[in-house]
């Protein structure tokens, strides 16, 4: 063969070799598998390893420049999801946005040094969209982060998302405009008003939007960022499945700051994370009254491990919006450090208007210092404000059972466990085992209407 035709030969090798590695763009799925006492639990998240990644700076993004940056990162978005999806990068710096939407096959990556700070304007996320507020389905503000209807979707990095507070904290009083506006609410749901007409965003309403929304979305990570401040709920996954949320960072101290409230979702991972709030640290939900009962969607195989508590009502928290069912819960391995501000390590808590169950709840292996109320605690007639601002328009109760603590330990605590219920429907089936604390100020079991209660 001439030396011609070789190098020929060798060119074209060489060419059709690289286009194949240089222009693939595939988003594979990777499945963890978690043995959990009521069985293995597959996870299903995505991995944009192999995909291309699109800079908001060649987008138009500007530091500290709201508009432009907003701009460049849903053009980013709607360019990379036209190219079967990627990795949306936000460079070092910081940039102030306003609202962001996702798509499916889309990773938002925050690199190392990387503010994204969304603003404090309510303006800024509208219109409305479809999203929920305690429990309930409307129309309100969107999300500072919102996903809906999408598969594939990731938040990743070592950068940090914040939120400004300026307007938000002003918000997180209830004067009587804005109880006037849950009222409206609750009837709108509990008559089974359309979600469309039930058009929260008005004057007065002043419904703080979720920082981070997952609504109706399959194979979702959230991996390595943190997170700072937050209207509401800082975490929401809403009717999602395959979640996993690992190695996040969260501190938000303002009213209803949950870390984490999967809701009527499945199968989530939540794994190696730090939460400071001010609310729940966890709050495992399933909506709430006719609204849950009508979408009939339990959140259901959860598992939290090796995470750490630096403050937050309750480690875990199911409730008090679980109509439609809550089962297959799995805590292991957690830590409360002493100092927290805490009420419980678990708390089980509804009324007679929620219905739905709670079933196969494990919590093992788990320290904490002092704990303001106790390690386990279950109210069955929780309704806080709402007990005399509307009605009881259809009573349900919800069954408790099989609920499993084992080698847990406190500093010092008012009791181990109190569980008040109805004498109706007693609560069922509680296995203590090796839970103890330094210290009960008070008494050790509390229990009214308690069947099958075993302690060792």
């Amino acid at each position: 063969m001439t030396r011609p035709i070789l190098v020929f030969l060798l060119v074209i090798t060489c060419f059709y070799s690289c286009k194949d590695t240089t222009h693939k763009n595939e988003i594979t799925l990777k499945t963890q598998t978690v043995e959990a006492p009521f069985g293995k639990i597959s996870i299903i998240s995505p991995d944009f390893s192999a995909c291309k990644t699109y800079s908001i700076t060649d987008f138009g993004a500007i530091e500290n420049n709201k508009e432009k940056t907003s701009e460049a990162l849903q053009k980013a978005i709607t360019t990379a999801a036209s190219e079967n999806g990627g990795t949306i990068l936000i460079p070092k710096g910081k940039w102030l946005t306003g609202k962001l939407h996702l798509k499916s096959n889309i990773n938002l990556h925050l690199e190392e040094g990387a503010v994204l700070e969304f603003s404090t304007d309510p303006n800024d996320y509208l219109p409305s969209v479809h999203t929920t507020w305690e429990g309930m389905e409307c129309y309100n503000y969107s999300p500072l982060i919102y996903a809906k209807d999408c598969k594939n979707v990731a938040i990743t990095g070592n950068g940090t998302l914040t939120a400004q507070m300026d307007t938000w904290k002003m918000w997180f009083s209830r004067p009587p405009a804005h109880m006037n506006s849950l009222k409206r609410l609750y009837t709108l749901a509990s008559k089974n008003i359309p979600v469309e007409e039930r058009q929260m965003v008005n004057d007065t309403a002043h419904l703080r939007p979720q920082f981070i929304q997952f609504n109706r979305c399959e194979n979702i990570l959230l991996e390595g960022v943190s997170i700072k401040n937050s209207p509401f709920w800082v975490i929401h996954p809403y009717m999602s499945k395959n979640v996993t949320i690992r190695n996040v960072n969260v501190v938000a101290h303002g009213h209803n700051n949950d870390g984490v409230d999967p809701e009527m979702s499945q199968n989530v991972l939540i794994e190696d994370c730090i939460f400071d709030q001010g609310d729940d640290a966890i709050a495992i939900k399933s909506g709430r009254n006719q609204d849950a009962w009508r979408l009939n969607m339990p959140t259901k195989n959860v598992i939290v491990r090796n995470c750490t508590v630096k403050n937050g009502h309750q480690l875990v928290a199911i409730g008090s919006e679980l109509s439609g069912g809550v089962e297959n819960v799995f805590v292991d391995n957690c830590n409360v450090v002493e100092g927290a501000k805490l009420n419980h390590l678990l708390f089980i808590k509804t009324n007679e208007r929620r219905g739905g169950f709670v079933k196969n709840m494990y919590v093992q292996n788990v320290s904490s210092g002092h704990i303001d109320a106790g390690i386990l605690g279950i109210e069955t007639d929780v309704l806080y404000q709402w007990r005399d601002l509307v009605p009881t328009y259809e009573k349900r109760l919800t069954p408790i059972s099989d609920i499993y603590l084992s080698n847990i330990t406190a500093t010092d605590v008012k009791f181990i466990s109190r569980i008040l219920a109805q004498e109706e429907l007693p609560v069922k089936h509680i296995h203590l085992k090796n839970v103890t604390a330094n210290t009960i100020n008070e008494s050790p079991y509390i229990h009214e209407n308690v069947l099958h209660f075993k302690n060792e």
